[in-house]
């Protein structure tokens, strides 16, 4: 008996240590926030899921959009995972489209750290980086935007005013050759949601209406996304067909 309550002992034991070992992982990774990120020529650089995480960045003396004399320190600064920036700055460290990340300390005490560069996109005379979080401006800097689970972040390098941002809705999963629905609306700087006429469809017959919907017919499994002149193109949707292998979305 006594080897049988030693057993469960070292049974117990070893499940206590494995539960704290897993819930100190999920503790590190943070909670997961959905991010995509529209550089020059509207062009998709990101758009997945990441697990924030406080990150350490170098400020850059090359990071000068916000007027001669601005560009960082070079110091190396910590960001906070659980804002908007924080979560940009992660998901540069798996996401080569988004290096460099310019950004200047010059006027952190008051506005946070101010983003000019992510990749080959970078803020000019024309254009800035535009940052909503669940569709809404919160005309505030991406570091001082605190962010919770599930949140919606979009940065996009646009020109001002800020065009209206395009979501999609689609089945993940189709039939070879067979019509479906999808759905875009369009959201403006305060989030106001709209259907989107006239926008163009991944594989649809024909724009959308003015109830924003269009059909879709597919031969083979594709990525839908929805494209407007002077708008922000939308989230990018993986779609299905059968036995067929499945197109990824996220980049």
């Amino acid at each position: 008996m006594p080897r049988l309550v030693s057993i469960r002992l070292a049974l117990a034991c070893a499940l206590a240590l494995l539960f704290t070992l897993s819930t100190a992982v999920a503790t590190a990774r943070g909670p997961a926030v959905s991010l995509r990120v529209v550089g020059a020529g509207v062009k998709v650089l990101a758009q997945r899921t990441v697990f924030t995480g406080d990150v350490t960045l170098k400020t850059s003396p090359k990071a000068n959009c916000l007027g001669a004399g601005t560009g960082g320190s070079g110091k190396s600064v910590t960001v906070k995972g659980n804002t908007a920036l924080g979560v940009l700055a992660k998901a540069s460290r798996s996401v080569q489209a988004l290096r460099p990340l310019l950004t200047t300390d010059h006027f952190r005490a008051e506005f946070g750290l101010g983003l000019c560069g992510a990749g080959r996109s970078r803020s000019s005379a024309k254009r800035s980086w535009y940052l909503k979080v669940n569709h809404r401006d919160p005309q505030r800097g991406g570091e001082q935007v605190k962010v919770r689970p599930g949140d919606e972040v979009l940065w996009a390098l646009e020109p001002y005013p800020y065009p209206e941002e395009l979501a999609l809705k689609a089945p993940a999963t189709a039939k070879v050759g067979q019509p479906f629905a999808v759905t875009v609306t369009a959201y403006d700087d305060a989030g106001k949601r709209e259907p989107a006429a006239g926008v163009t469809v991944t594989g649809a017959s024909a724009p959308t209406g003015e109830d924003g919907k269009t059909t879709v017919t597919l031969s083979r499994p594709r990525v839908l996304q929805a494209t407007g002149a002077g708008e922000i193109p939308s989230n990018r949707v993986s779609v299905c067909l059968g036995s067929l292998e499945c197109p990824i979305s996220h980049r």
